[in-house]
């Protein structure tokens, strides 16, 4: 509910803002330390990327509300949006977007770790796990580009706003395709922020969709195996239904006006 997401938010800014809050039956206040506030700067960061490879890699639209809250607090609270990129880059490096590559003398478990795998006593996690936890990820950031908190007062530009994710979108582009991620990333992008990406750019857009479909989509293909070629065909299909309907759908979940009035 609209009116819950608000409790949520104020708790959070009224924390950073060295008010004292109530949690578990006590009041906590970032001026009990010296270190407080950079402490919980720092842990709600990584709370909010851990919502992301979480909670939105299962439940897709959950990317909204979650981002609409950190977009309100980044604005009010820049640290936390500087530290949550850290946080996000570290544990998803495709959100720079960036493939790291093998140095000499790296074991292979740490460049494991370097690509976002999760490493467990030598034991790599499973491949859809991994590509569970990018996908909401990068949902999670292609939500906060395109939202604002609706009660703030809007003077200032988005402190991280469309034009990061026409950035992403350009430098995804220039990189060579990795088999089953890069499918999966560019569907992910285009499904949560498409829409407002095509809003905001136009023609410009609808220039970088046919160039995906003509010259992009073939390169991937390139480099994808018969058994990889799920999140493919689906990349495939969106691409095609955009340009024949020439519009993006709106992503499901998207918080509505009335969404603020529960």
């Amino acid at each position: 509910a609209g009116s819950k997401l608000r409790e949520v938010f104020d708790k959070i800014n009224n924390l950073l803002s060295g008010k004292p809050v109530q949690t578990e039956g006590q009041a906590v206040s970032v001026t009990q330390h010296p270190q407080g506030l950079e402490f919980v700067c720092y842990k709600l960061a990584e709370k909010f990327v851990r919502h992301g490879e979480g909670e939105v890699s299962f439940h897709h639209d959950s990317a909204f509300p979650i981002a609409v809250v950190l977009s309100g607090i980044w604005e009010l609270h820049p640290r936390v949006g500087d530290i949550f990129l850290a946080h996000l880059h570290k544990k998803c490096p495709y959100s720079v977007p960036f493939y790291p590559a093998r140095k000499e003398g790296t074991s292979m478990e740490e460049y494991q770790r370097m690509l976002g795998y999760e490493v467990h006593d030598s034991k790599v996690e499973e491949q859809d796990h991994f590509l569970k936890r990018m996908s909401g990820m990068i949902r999670l950031y292609a939500a906060i580009i395109q939202l604002r908190w609706p009660y703030g007062n809007k003077q200032g530009a988005h402190p991280h706003g469309l034009s990061y994710g026409w950035r992403w979108l350009a430098q995804m582009l220039n990189l060579e395709p990795l088999a089953d991620v890069t499918a999966m990333l560019l569907l992910d992008f285009l499904e949560v922020c498409g829409n407002a990406l095509m809003k905001q750019y136009g023609i410009q857009f609808w220039k970088t969709i046919f160039f995906i479909q003509k010259s992009y989509i073939p390169r991937i293909e390139a480099v994808t195996s018969s058994g990889q070629m799920g999140c493919l065909s689906r990349l495939k299909n969106f691409v095609q239904k955009c340009l024949q309907a020439e519009e993006i759908p709106l992503p499901k979940g998207i918080l509505t006006p009335s969404f603020w009035r529960t």
